[in-house]
């Protein structure tokens, strides 16, 4: 549950899990913007291996632990001057973002993930903060779109590039660095928002496709699949959050990009990757995004508070 203040934290009992670090940057190959390296957080070290011992026998000799990572996935940027911290009440807002029931078990739809990507695609955007890059999705048809806190860090304005070529200014309109989640809110026209789905009905195995700019090449598309429900971690030393795990490749530039089911609903927001520790940022098939239920609670807070 959120408290006064909107941040979200663990629940009773649970073990804190893996916290947020310091995002790395490096330039992407392709683009002279560089792309944001997610941000990491170290996961407990996988178990120790044993050498087999010689004759004479010696006692096991423990291999060295290589600590786990994980690395936010989006481009870098500092926190929004359009008011960070999220309080409670303002205007009524419920009905401004939508959601979207998952579809019927007994649907005759055939899910594709080409047809979801279709679908997600012209409402994912490309967002630029200073030297920073990152990516995000449309959410309402104010022209509202939500990314990673992390992506916009520092900025109240930045600007924004659709899957059409067009390019907008946009207004930070709030961020909450408890959840990473941050709201704009673009100039002129955008494009139609993307459906939101829930998290609730997310079940391990279920396929699901990312998509936003990892490297800076827009419009990416990976698949992969729901690998865990419930993954607690901490943001920068903030309580424990739960999080979706997929394979679905995540890179540097996918922070704050959807990852959706393959009714083309986004799910959740990708916000970090796991590296093992002492290598360069890159996907080793562990991502973690933010549930979209609760990015959705932030967003309309966010909104509310602006």
């Amino acid at each position: 549950m959120a408290d006064q203040q909107g941040h979200l934290g663990g629940r009773a009992g649970r073990r804190a899990g893996p916290e947020f670090v310091t995002p790395l940057h490096r330039a992407p190959p392709t683009r002279p913007v560089p792309a944001a390296v997610p941000t990491r957080i170290r996961l407990p070290p996988p178990a120790a291996a044993h050498d087999v011992p010689p004759t004479p026998v010696r006692p096991p000799v423990r291999a060295p632990r290589r600590a786990l990572s994980v690395t936010a996935c989006l481009v870098a940027g500092a926190v929004a001057g359009a008011g960070a911290g999220l309080m409670a009440g303002g205007a009524d807002v419920a009905t401004v973002i939508r959601q979207q029931p998952p579809a019927a078990a007994g649907s005759s739809a055939v899910p594709d993930a080409q047809a979801a990507a279709a679908a997600l695609l012209p409402s994912v955007v490309d967002i630029r903060a200073g030297n920073s890059r990152g990516s995000g999705f449309v959410i309402d048809d104010q022209g509202r779109v939500m990314t990673n806190n992390h992506v916009v860090q520092g900025y109240s304005r930045v600007s924004v590039a659709y899957a059409d070529g067009r390019e907008s200014a946009a207004r930070v309109v709030g961020a909450d660095p408890a959840t990473d989640i941050a709201v704009l809110e673009v100039a002129g026209s955008a494009p139609a928002a993307a459906a939101l789905g829930t998290s609730s009905a997310l079940r391990i195995g279920q396929p699901v496709i990312a998509v936003g700019a990892p490297l800076g090449l827009s419009s990416s598309v990976t698949a992969g699949i729901v690998s865990a429900t419930d993954r607690t971690a901490r943001l920068g030393g903030q309580p424990g959050l739960p999080m979706v795990q997929t394979d679905a490749s995540i890179n540097p530039g996918n922070s704050g990009g959807p990852l959706a089911n393959l009714q083309g609903q986004v799910i959740g927001v990708n916000t970090a990757l796991a590296t093992v520790g002492g290598a360069e940022a890159g996907n080793i098939g562990i991502g973690f995004a933010v549930p979209i239920d609760r990015a959705i609670d932030v967003a309309r807070q966010i909104i509310a508070n602006d």
